[in-house]
């Protein structure tokens, strides 16, 4: 059984795209996702207008994760043509690549540590740090992880978190956040416009909320979950933090169509640069990342996951409020 460096380097045999495949998902994905947005503000029956709005909302989600490769370069790496078209993208979808990219490569690159992982990520408190915390900073700490903050994701993680925030402390930097936020209101002013209040609700209130709620879901689940492990920077290895702090999200084959294959993120972790579509296959091809640590969207692992709060280093786990 492979491990560390070698096992790392196995996983090299995948880490290549194929250009055509990957942009057969691409746009294949974008014309859906153009169809739903469009149906949404037709004259359908109501109950087709919803559906095409919960079906944007998935393709968000969907177009959202592919985004996340190619911003790891894990999917068309030299192509210019993708680089702007994500970039316009990545406004759209409120994670505009300024802010996306620096917070999530320090996130990949400081997974489970107690110190510094929180840039990109939930944040980690001990247990210890937690009882000495003045109540001020308990309750910005569990604010931030409440299953509410999360419901709510659309708010609190993107236009916040993504756009606000990163503008506010580095507006030179973080330009295009403004310029995100700022296109996303007048798409909704247009949409109200033309469509009605009606047309903002369907077709960008309830996309963007679906796809958010989930997406926010997933990235706390994936790292906070039953069995995960935190540790002191000093015993950190990169695969460890890979296999043992990042979980693998077991779904239906649709919700893995949705997710773009974003639950065998233990393996995404260990190597970035494998192409979502190449994910399963590598798995199945290396024994050593079949004994994943497992959650689901199931609603038992949903509550077992949101209830984890802090991290009690005598025990070496995560624990829920009741616990301390």
């Amino acid at each position: 059984m492979r491990t560390g460096p070698e096992l790392i380097l196995a996983t090299k045999d995948f880490a290549h795209d194929s250009s055509s495949r990957s942009w057969w998902y691409v746009i294949s994905t974008t014309i859906l996702l153009a169809g739903a947005f469009t149906g949404a503000l037709s004259n359908l029956p109501l109950f087709a207008k919803m559906a095409c709005s919960v079906l944007e909302g998935l393709l968000i989600l969907r177009l959202f994760v592919i985004y996340h490769d190619q911003q790891h370069h894990a999917i068309l790496p030299k192509s210019r043509v993708a680089e702007y078209f994500m970039r316009a993208f990545g406004m759209f979808a409120l994670s505009s690549s300024s802010i996306w990219r620096s917070s999530h490569n320090h996130h990949h690159n400081h997974n489970s540590k107690l110190k510094g992982s929180h840039i990109g990520s939930f944040p980690i408190m001990t247990k210890t740090q937690f009882l000495n915390s003045s109540k001020g900073k308990r309750f910005g700490y569990l604010f931030v992880r409440h299953p509410l903050t999360i419901l709510f994701g659309y708010i609190f993680m993107f236009i916040y978190g993504m756009c606000l925030n990163p503008f506010i402390n580095n507006p030179k930097k973080h330009l295009d956040c403004l310029i995100a936020l700022i296109a996303h209101v007048a798409i909704g002013i247009g949409l109200v416009f033309f469509f009605g209040w009606g047309g903002l609700l369907l077709a960008q209130t309830i996309p963007h909320f679906i796809a958010f709620t989930i997406g926010t879901y997933l990235f706390y689940a994936q790292h906070n979950f039953p069995g995960v492990s935190f540790n002191e920077n000093a015993g950190w290895t990169y695969e460890k933090a890979a296999l043992e702090s990042s979980s693998y999200m077991k779904t239906n084959r649709f919700m893995a169509w949705c997710t773009a294959n974003i639950g065998y993120h233990h393996v995404h972790h260990l190597n970035s640069r494998i192409p979502f579509y190449r994910l399963p296959e590598t798995v199945r091809a290396l024994p050593e990342l079949q004994h994943a640590k497992v959650t689901s969207l199931n609603p038992v692992e949903i509550f077992r996951c949101l209830r984890l709060k802090v991290w009690d280093a005598e025990s070496q786990k995560m624990v829920g409020l009741r616990d301390l």
